[in-house]
């Protein structure tokens, strides 16, 4: 990236307060950033770096008056964490475009694919495919039959997305996931289990994000469903007719078991867990590590395996820190009682 400190000012539409000329080529924090890059200030507690760090330019609230001398060109902004977001966007965009057919890969006949689409090598799209304008997909990805893609999505090395899945629009799936492998079916029949067939698919609407080596799995029948703006992080697991509801964020190494519903708005901790056929209202919060067993209304916030309401959980903390003196007491009182 080369690009100019007015430049930058105009893109985040910004008031720049020295030289638009100063030359960018990098993003850094403001305790690391040298010359030629830009860094941003929001959090009051780096303030003192501002008059130390050896970045070119800064990115500051609007409100902010330097108490001495600042080396760098300031940029004000209504809001400078979420207009450093912007810019990294900007920046991501820019330096890692990617464009064209590469060879190998493998396009079938029957497949249609959008305008300004890459294909990185050795992917492989299969018969009647449909991927939407702007796709990216990256060296090494499976796109199934039937799979329907949407435009602007990005699929990066290593995805693999089964027959007959669907992918909305703007959305980011990283290394590694998997869409749409068989769910979690097996009959047992006296002496072992006898496979069920997996023939629904996965929905994925738009604008969702799915992290790297992620499994969501097809629908025994009918749809397994990601909503709109859902954020998956990395090594999630989300068994077959699972229902994500919009914006709900789910943090690593969680496990959905099949046919849950899950609601809106919703956030779940790493390591948290969800038993089969239940039912997770709109707006709950589920911490780190909790295990759930039950039906959830809308708005609770949970802890712990069995998951319980976190008021009573950190009331039950404070208990169990207390045992060894409870238990000790009790040793006290069964030796007087004998006496």
């Amino acid at each position: 990236m080369k690009v100019t400190t007015k430049k930058i000012a105009d893109l985040l539409g910004g008031e720049l307060v020295g030289p638009g000329d100063v030359p960018i080529y990098d993003l850094a924090k403001i305790e690391e950033a040298g010359e030629g890059s830009i860094t941003f200030l929001a959090n009051p507690r780096y303030t003192p770096y501002v008059y130390k760090t050896g970045a070119s330019a800064i990115v500051v609230s609007k409100q902010f008056v330097p108490e001495k001398p600042v080396k760098a060109v300031l940029i004000k902004v209504d809001d400078p964490y979420s207009a450093f977001t912007d810019l990294l966007e900007w920046y991501n965009g820019h330096s890692h475009h990617r464009s064209g057919i590469e060879q190998p890969s493998f396009i079938h006949p029957s497949a249609r694919i959008g305008k300004h689409v890459y294909v990185g090598a050795f992917s492989y799209i299969d018969e009647q495919a449909e991927i939407g304008n702007n796709v990216k997909i990256y060296p090494q990805v499976y796109v199934g039959p039937n799979v329907k893609i949407g435009d602007n999505t990005v699929l990066y090395p290593g995805v693999r997305v089964y027959h007959d899945c669907r992918i909305g629009a703007n959305c980011i799936i990283h290394s590694g996931a998997v869409i749409g492998s068989d769910g979690f079916g097996f009959a047992p029949n006296g002496t072992d289990y006898k496979k069920i067939p997996q023939i629904g698919n996965v929905i994925i609407e738009d604008n969702v994000e799915i992290g790297a080596n992620t499994t969501i799995d097809r629908a025994t029948l009918g749809s397994t469903v990601i909503r709109s703006g859902v954020k998956l992080d990395n090594q999630i697991q989300v068994g077959h007719n699972v229902e994500i509801g919009e914006n709900t964020v789910i943090a690593a190494q969680s496990g959905i078991s099949g046919s849950s519903k899950i609601g809106r708005n919703c956030q779940f901790g790493g390591q948290s867990g969800v038993a089969g056929h239940l039912r997770i209202g709109n707006n709950v919060k589920v911490g780190a590590k909790t295990g759930i067993t039950r039906n959830v209304k809308d708005n609770e916030v949970l802890i712990g395996a069995p998951a319980v309401p976190a008021d009573q959980f950190r009331k039950m903390f404070i208990l169990f820190k207390k045992l060894p003196e409870l238990y000790q007491d009790i040793k006290d009182l069964k030796s007087i009682l004998k006496k």
